[in-house]
């Protein structure tokens, strides 16, 4: 029976942001952290020693937001490299980006959408292979939320794998971001979980969104996890066991007491796919035959 590979981290855990400067973060509170690497290259002063400080403390992943993997433009390639050296200095487990692109000739500021096409698998598969020949070690990308699908040859999963595939890379699994397609899109979020590759899920991302309709999503990390969410999460772990798992909260962040009743929340989750004594996650085939 297979089991899924090593994960770089356990428990649940929570985006370090600059304004908890002055909380007070414990192991008892998450288990890990994580970070965007852009926004902490060459940081110094008194920001610097407060970032050490975690990094010293906890085990942490980094999330990248400027790699633009799908972009027309040359790879950043500067930009990985000093990623790399990040990693080394702080002693990161992870580095997780965006399947999407953000930039022709200068940064857009927004997420866009890669086509759903051969070409563009093949296109990006070769440079995430490149970046992760740079680091020496893989990455992981994460299916992203979108809004349109221009050029649409393949399906958002079949493309999502055919990229994981090619590539030879691992996987983010974000939650909510499936949860938003799925009703975007209109197709079912539990059957898109199901065909996932289980052993290329390094860690998951859970988030709060907006409705701006019933019928139409906006993936913003600036409100609560509702409870549909919460669902397709707790199903997530019935189909390949309680994976790491990040609370994201980038706006509107409230007091760091109330973003730790998530991370609880999240702990929970995972505790109740455990059977009896056994800690030990239930494979993934071994819930739907794979």
């Amino acid at each position: 029976m297979r089991q899924t590979h090593h994960y770089p981290v356990q428990g649940a855990g929570l985006g370090l942001r600059r304004s908890m400067m002055g909380e007070t973060v414990s192991p008892e509170q998450v288990d890990f952290l994580e970070v965007a690497p852009e926004n902490w290259i060459g940081v110094g002063g008194r920001y610097g020693r407060w970032f050490r400080e975690f990094t010293e403390r906890f085990p942490f992943v980094i999330h990248g937001l400027s790699l633009s993997i799908g972009a027309p433009d040359p790879l950043d390639e500067a930009l990985v490299r000093a990623i790399k050296q990040f990693m080394r200095d702080h002693n990161i487990r992870c580095y997780s980006e965006h399947l999407s692109y953000c930039s022709e000739q200068g940064h857009l500021y927004d997420l866009l959408p890669i086509p759903f096409t051969e070409e563009a698998v093949h296109y990006v598969a070769g440079r995430i292979r490149r970046v992760q020949d740079i680091l020496e070690q893989r990455i992981a990308m994460e299916n992203v939320s979108y809004y349109a699908a221009p050029g649409q040859e393949m399906s958002e999963l079949e493309f999502l794998n055919a990229v994981l595939q090619e590539a030879d890379c691992d996987l983010l699994l974000d939650v909510n971001n499936i949860y938003v397609n799925a009703i975007n899109h209109r197709y079912d979020a539990e059957s898109f979980l199901a065909g996932l590759p289980a052993e290329r899920i390094r860690y998951a991302h859970v988030a709060g969104h907006f409705d701006e309709a019933e019928d139409l999503k906006v993936d913003t990390h600036g409100a609560p996890v509702i409870d549909p969410v919460w669902q397709l999460l707790q199903r997530a772990y019935e189909l390949f066991g309680p994976i790491p798992t990040l609370l994201e909260r980038d706006f509107n962040i409230p007091p760091l007491p109330e973003l730790c009743e998530e991370v609880q929340r999240i702990r929970a989750c995972q505790a109740a796919v455990y059977d009896g004594k056994d800690a030990s996650p239930r494979p993934a085939e071994a819930v739907y035959g794979r």
